[in-house]
């Protein structure tokens, strides 16, 4: 089992907790296509429950004999984005990636480096603003046999100044994973569990403590069920009492369908619910 990043160590218990809930937005819409020379095209629209509508358009190249891909974003706030990747060119293991944006309505620009190497039992990553600071960001993750211990720190090299730093550890199996996270200068603790129950079941829950505001824990938990090969529901609910339900089904190759709401069980007389749906359409 390979070792992942340092954001990634609680991965499994965070998406059961946060991927697939369609309620955030009022809708959705996904359109993706493929063409036979390794250009990929998406396109996403949003519409929040306040009105605003926002879409980004993307292009993205692939040549995988040289390790090469080049993507291209425009989004409704007229931010142009454009991102390069070489990976395993340079060095087996080591990605490289230059990252720039231009918003011609300002004339701001931005600039970024980043770089990750990823061995067997290490992965390690940086991230460099160039234009901003200029910063950098580091993290670092070794795992041996399931156990993983990582840790993260970022500097200011215009201040020479550490700007934050971070820890965690955690435990990997094919059916259950656990981690726990300090973050913010290790003043955010929070412990996470995810387990596959079986091939239909599968179970999260996540406790965060903030030292800085009490002794009030937050507690979330989750689930997910899958109906049949083509759809699975998913629930959660936290400490507060606000609850979350989604459905999604492919309804033909192709053609996915996500609808879920959120209801704040503790105000159920009042306008806190929330209802959305996503469609996804893939060529």
């Amino acid at each position: 089992m390979s070792v992942p990043a340092f954001a990634d160590i609680s991965k499994s218990a965070n998406d059961l907790l946060s991927k697939d809930f369609y309620h955030l937005s009022a809708g959705t819409i996904e359109v993706k296509s493929n063409t036979p020379n390794n250009v990929a095209f998406k396109v996403t629209g949003k519409s929040s429950h306040d009105k605003a509508t926002s879409g980004t358009l993307e292009g993205k190249y692939s040549d995988k004999s040289l390790g090469l891909t080049l993507t291209q974003t425009w989004n409704t706030a007229n931010a142009l984005d454009t991102k390069i990747e070489l990976a395993d060119s340079l060095a087996k293991g080591l990605k490289a990636e230059t990252a720039f944006q231009f918003l011609p309505a300002t004339n701001s620009t931005g600039a970024k480096l980043n770089l990750t190497f990823k061995q067997s039992a290490f992965h390690g990553r940086a991230f460099f603003d160039l234009l901003k600071g200029p910063t950098a960001n580091v993290d670092a993750v070794i795992g041996h046999e399931g156990f993983l211990a990582g840790a993260s720190a970022g500097y200011n090299v215009q201040k020479a100044a550490v700007t934050g730093y971070s820890a965690a550890v955690g435990y990997v199996a094919p059916q259950y994973s656990a981690a726990i996270t300090a973050t913010d200068n290790l003043s955010v603790f929070a412990a996470s569990y995810y387990h596959k129950v079986n091939s239909q079941v599968e179970a999260s829950a996540k406790a965060v403590w903030n030292s800085k505001s009490g002794n009030t824990v937050g507690l979330e938990v989750a689930s997910k069920y899958r109906l049949d090969p083509v759809s699975f529901a998913k629930a959660k609910i936290n400490d507060r009492g606000v609850a979350a339900v989604a459905y999604n089904v492919l309804l033909r190759p192709g053609v996915t369908v996500g609808i879920g709401a959120s209801f704040d069980t503790q105000k159920i007389d009042q306008a806190t619910h929330k209802v959305g749906a996503s469609f996804t359409f893939e060529s």
